[in-house]
């Protein structure tokens, strides 16, 4: 039976929202194309008249992941103002963050398996990575924008990495001063900085 370009395009656009969240929750390799299908209520068949491969998925799927969350670090860096930086830290280092990753940062639920795919996937990871970079660099304090980039790298790498840290973790108190800390390390005005 032949489905409406508009139908398609639904199908098509489901098919990437749930696979976002299960490569998030479960990793690229970590889900089969069937089960995916399955997941989004589709047959396993629907799968190749929409996407060439599993990786063009994943790159897709990334892409979708990384500029949704992009949106809203941009729309809470609009909002918030000068509270800008201290509310994405305290969204991103939170136990709700890290207790549900199939609904959070791509970066960090991705970031490994980006750097063990080649072609389209990774090459949709990096370029989702830059627009997060780029709303940091406009909350950092510092006077020069190199100084600026180079905090704005080391943010962004102490966020990931304190939470795959909280996540890895299986001492609830352990992963909770993980965060805090990388909270209160990170929410500080580089002294000294240009």
């Amino acid at each position: 039976m032949r489905v409406s370009k508009e139908q398609a395009a639904e199908n098509r656009r489901r098919v990437v929202e749930v696979a976002s969240a299960l490569f998030r929750e479960r990793g690229f390799n970590g889900i089969g194309v069937a089960d995916l299908m399955k997941e989004a209520g589709l047959t396993h068949g629907g799968f190749y008249g929409q996407f060439a491969s599993k990786e063009d998925l994943a790159a897709e799927a990334c892409a979708h992941a990384m500029g949704m969350a992009a949106e809203r670090w941009g729309r809470t860096a609009e909002t918030q103002g000068a509270d800008a930086l201290a509310a994405l830290l305290d969204s991103y280092l939170s136990v709700r963050h890290r207790d549900h990753s199939a609904a959070g940062c791509p970066i960090a639920a991705l970031g490994i398996d980006a750097a063990r795919q080649g072609g389209v996937a990774r090459s949709a990871f990096t370029r989702g990575l830059r627009p997060f970079l780029n709303v940091l660099d406009r909350l950092i304090p510092c006077r020069s924008a190199e100084a600026r980039r180079r905090t704005a790298l080391a943010t962004l790498s102490g966020m990931v990495g304190a939470l795959i840290l909280a996540r890895a973790v299986d001492d609830p108190a352990l992963s909770a001063e993980i965060l805090d800390a990388a909270r209160t390390s990170l929410g500080k005005p580089a002294v000294g900085v240009p």
